[in-house]
């Protein structure tokens, strides 16, 4: 099982994350590609620190959101959506042959993944534009119980899914990310964290916030970067998947 985390989420003068600092603990670096955060220096910088740790880079692309962080859905038809979501892609993989390095994977962020992951219509959108652009590029979806009606939607575009889990948020009944409105839905503690990073990797499941246990198939685990639990958790992650 893989660590990934959201990095390159810095911006101009403005600081997000501790990317140095964890980045040497993951195995996957989800880039920001300058619409919801980060902008060229900041993505050259990461990509140039993630290939002087052998981290994996993928494209992390989101709506046209710097205000809001990519979590606010914007309105998009298929056409527009397409063209902005391989206009990310293409811009971090020029900075990535500038470095000698590869885009080797593709993680939408923020209300961009969640709309994916809710609409089938805007899912096809993505897979027909990373099958244009590049179909060996794996995407990275959300690890959810009907995983296999995905699988099936990607096998038509030729696109293989990675599926990941998210050890610092909660889960609802369905297997699925709680709102960030809902209280809880946001485990502030490391001993949380830890609880179920643990449950994901040995059981494969995650206790939900009413207390059921659902199944969870993950190839990949999720750390948020713009957490300032990010660090401890990537250690912690490290060391259990280590000694797993």
């Amino acid at each position: 099982m893989k660590i990934n985390c959201d990095m390159g989420e810095s911006y101009g003068l403005w600081t997000l994350g501790s990317d140095e600092l964890v980045m040497p603990f993951l195995d996957m670096a989800n880039i920001a590609c300058g619409m919801h955060a980060s902008d060229p220096v900041v993505m050259r910088r990461t990509v140039r620190l993630a290939k002087e740790n052998g981290t994996t880079i993928g494209a992390h692309p989101g709506y046209p959101d710097l205000q809001g962080f990519g979590r606010r859905y914007i309105e998009m038809d298929s056409t527009e959506l397409a063209a902005y979501f391989t206009y990310q892609l293409g811009a971090l993989e020029g900075i990535c042959q500038s470095q000698s390095t590869c885009l080797q994977y593709v993680k939408p962020h923020g209300a961009l993944y969640n709309a994916m992951m809710k609409d089938d219509a805007i899912f096809e959108t993505l897979l027909a534009a990373l099958s244009d652009y590049d179909s060996g590029l794996p995407l990275v979806v959300m690890a959810v119980p009907d995983y296999q009606r995905y699988n099936e939607m990607a096998s038509t575009y030729g696109i293989e899914l990675w599926f990941e889990a998210f050890v610092d948020r909660a889960y609802d009944d369905d297997g699925r990310l709680t709102p960030r409105s809902m209280e809880g839905s946001k485990h502030t503690k490391l001993e949380q964290i830890e609880q179920q990073a643990i449950q994901l990797i040995t059981e494969g499941s995650v206790t939900t916030l009413s207390g059921n246990v659902v199944s969870i198939r993950a190839d990949t685990l999720c750390i948020h970067g713009d957490g300032v639990l990010s660090l401890p958790t990537a250690k912690m992650l490290r060391a259990r998947l280590t000694n797993a």
